[in-house]
């Protein structure tokens, strides 16, 4: 069983993984306004993933006997300056959610739930992989200016993301 402290703080992040595919979703709506379909493709991979990411904390809480309360969820934005002006909020969410996860680490060693911190080791080095991907497409974006012939290119080399591979435990993995 959870702490109380743990199983609080764990539902929060289940909230914050739930927003992550909520906002993911919102970029979508977005990108396909702008007949982005390769940057839609990609966001709406990466809402699935997150999706993904909140369902296996999910499932933790519930094997570890302790009960899962979802939270509301704050309404993302719905509209950027322009599609790198979505990937920099991406690329800044990222970040925020690295924070949130490693002091959910530091929290598990606090409280001494080994089984916790061996948990969200995965997610803190999938976080290092999530910030990456976008600062690579970020950086990509910066050199072309954002705009014309190589947003094309871009949009292109965005279609051809992978859906995420199910995540060990869930239903068809």
């Amino acid at each position: 069983m959870l702490s109380p402290k743990l199983q609080d703080a764990l539902n929060k992040q289940i909230n914050e993984e739930y927003y992550s595919s909520y906002l993911y979703t919102a970029m979508v709506a977005y990108m396909e306004d702008l007949n982005l379909d390769g940057c839609a493709h990609w966001m709406k991979m990466q809402a699935e993933e997150e999706h993904q990411h909140a369902l296996k904390i999910f499932d933790y809480v519930v094997e570890r006997g302790s009960r899962v309360e979802l939270l509301e969820i704050q309404a993302p934005p719905k509209d950027w300056d322009s599609p790198l002006a979505a990937f920099k909020a991406a690329l800044a969410h990222e970040q925020h959610m690295t924070a949130s996860i490693n002091a959910l680490a530091d929290l598990a060693q606090e409280e001494k739930d080994h089984a916790t911190n061996n948990l969200l080791q995965w997610y803190v080095t999938e976080q290092v992989e999530e910030e990456a991907n976008v600062d690579d497409i970020v950086k990509k974006m910066e050199m072309i200016g954002g705009t014309g012939h190589g947003l094309f290119m871009i949009d292109r080399e965005l279609k051809s993301r992978p859906a995420p591979t199910p995540l060990a435990g869930e239903a068809g993995a």
